[in-house]
């Protein structure tokens, strides 16, 4: 086991469980991660020239991060940063190595895309959670629309207010 970097170690007195906490905690038990890794092995990038790609668990953990939250690619990003219990998940230590890039997010995306895999990834983990008992719903908004209540009927706009132009002083070097 890797010595804890400061970093890591923090100085918090008090703490407590959060919920995302408690999600994570729970996906990272029952998802199957090792079967998951194998359907994108044979596609992702081998090190060779050039910069070595992040590990594939690393990005595969980032990329159900965006779908669980609903996190853009710099969102997932400033949230591996910004807090601990996903930095926990992802597998990332500040001390020792920087989060993955928007960029690289945004790359790996499309490369399962390109390979059809996002749906094979997740049909994947909704057969192993549904022998197991449980289901995870995709992610909402965060101010979900009451279907009872009609639509509030738009107001007309009003016409903009023309701004005031000043004309235009001669530069012949004449002065009104």
């Amino acid at each position: 086991m890797k010595q804890l970097t400061l970093a890591r170690a923090g100085f918090e007195r008090y703490g407590n469980t959060t919920r995302r906490a408690v999600f994570l905690a729970e996906m990272e038990r029952v998802v199957p991660w090792s079967a998951l890794w194998g359907l994108i092995e044979p596609v992702y990038p081998k090190p060779g020239n050039g910069r070595p790609p992040i590990g594939v668990e690393r990005m595969l953990r980032i990329y159900f991060l965006q779908q669980w939250f609903n996190l853009s690619d710099p969102a997932v990003e400033e949230a591996v940063y910004d807090l601990a219990a996903i930095r926990d998940f992802v597998g990332v230590d500040l001390g020792r190595e920087p989060v993955p890039d928007e960029t690289t997010v945004c790359r790996f995306r499309h490369l399962l895309e390109q390979h059809d895999l996002g749906r094979q990834l997740f049909d994947e983990v909704q057969r192993h959670l549904a022998a197991k008992g449980l289901k995870v719903a995709p992610a909402r908004s965060s101010m979900p629309r009451s279907s009872t209540r009609p639509l509030r009927p738009r107001t007309p706009r009003r016409r903009a207010i023309p701004r005031c132009i000043r004309p235009r002083r001669a530069t012949s070097g004449t002065s009104a």
